[in-house]
């Protein structure tokens, strides 16, 4: 793609892909509803503007994969890869160690914009998926060989945002058009500066390991809870990975409804909190990385409430040779990407037989 043509679909409204030239309409995991909240506030012109322009850290993913990915469909929708960053340094040294001290992307989602941004699926990918890792770059500039039996979230850790996106695009086959993170402390200080999130539980929760103790009933989860719930596992449904993305998805919603409702314009200074907050935890692709971008992206995902949302897991069962992992349904995966790359909703016989979205833990915070 030429840099013409790039420069022309950043001003039609941050790479988004177009089939016509249509007038556009105008934030993990939980990471993409971030991007969206805080971006709000991206409206401020001179010391706001440039205050939250530094704030930003971008990647640049067209540099560093090349021409090495699939094509870029021309049909009015937009895919997005949101990690939610495992890092345990800084100030997430709180939650433990790394092994070896390396980030981690321990939520992982592909959220899937249908044309005209009115609807959306989100596609939960398992950190213990065992995939075929491509080769990829390393931080210290080496390549690292891939292979043929890795579990998912090692792209990251090996080679940050731009492997994590190579190795979604070589299992999907669907171009990403942007990437967006989050960390830790950012996502609890966007909860903070929101006043916390509603959430019904249908049974207490208690990890040790998450720092979470709730009872059942209503609860207002203020950052460090809403932390530990989208961390909690081992303490709900059967302890896995798929457990708590059924917390993670339920969580979302409820963000997505709250946000909605709060009246953000009606106070500057909770806008201007979220702005700061937000572009400080975000990580975005280099076509995101301005305050300008991100505020018309924001935008066009107003249309979008918790109702028209479809939220999945991708279609998994248990790993052959390790039971603690999991492994890709091949059939019912195809299924889900080539819907996607139709601009169609996932069919529900690609879900039928995963072992996603299954679990008790799916009712133990009900949906808005």
């Amino acid at each position: 793609m030429s840099e013409d043509t790039r420069a022309g679909r950043r001003a039609a409204g941050a790479g988004r892909r177009r089939k016509a030239p249509k007038r556009r309409k105008g934030l993990r995991v939980v990471a993409w509803t971030a991007a969206g909240v805080v971006v709000l506030g991206g409206a401020g012109v001179g010391y706001f503007y440039f205050k939250f322009n530094g704030n930003l850290k971008t990647v640049d993913i067209d540099a560093a994969l090349g021409k090495d990915r699939p094509q870029n469909v021309d049909n009015g929708s937009m895919d997005i890869l949101v990690l939610g960053s495992d890092s345990r340094g800084g100030a997430n040294s709180e939650y433990g160690r790394d092994d070896g001290g390396s980030a981690r992307s321990d939520t992982a989602m592909i959220v899937h914009l249908y044309e005209g941004h009115h609807k959306a699926s989100v596609i939960s990918i398992p950190r213990d998926t065992m995939v075929n890792r491509p080769a990829c770059q390393t931080s210290n500039g080496k390549t690292d060989r891939g292979s043929s039996r890795s579990q998912f979230n090692e792209s990251f850790t090996i080679g940050g945002a731009a492997c994590a996106v190579k190795t979604v695009e070589k299992m999907s086959g669907i171009r990403m058009d942007h990437y967006i993170e989050v960390d830790f402390t950012g996502f609890k200080k966007i909860i903070d500066n929101l006043g916390g999130v509603q959430v019904t539980t249908t049974k207490p929760i208690k990890d040790a390991s998450s720092h979470l103790d709730l009872p059942a009933g209503p609860n207002k989860l203020n950052g460090e809870q809403a932390l530990g719930l989208v961390r909690t596992r081992k303490s709900v449904g059967d302890g896995s990975d798929l457990g708590r993305i059924q917390l993670q998805q339920a969580f979302m919603k409820a963000l997505i409804k709250q946000v909605k409702g709060i009246g953000i314009f009606d106070n500057p200074k909770r806008l201007l909190d979220l702005a700061d907050t937000g572009t400080k935890a975000l990580t975005t692709d280099k076509q995101l990385g301005d305050v300008k971008s991100l505020l018309g992206f924001a935008e066009s995902l107003r249309g979008i409430d918790a109702q028209n949302l479809q939220m999945i897991t991708m279609p998994v069962t248990a790993d052959p040779l390790d039971s603690d992992r999991v492994a890709p349904l091949a059939k019912e995966s195809k299924m889900v990407w080539d819907a996607l790359l139709a601009d169609q909703p996932v069919p529900a016989e690609a879900t039928a037989n995963s072992m996603g979205d299954k679990g008790s833990a799916g009712g133990i915070v009900q949906q808005p």
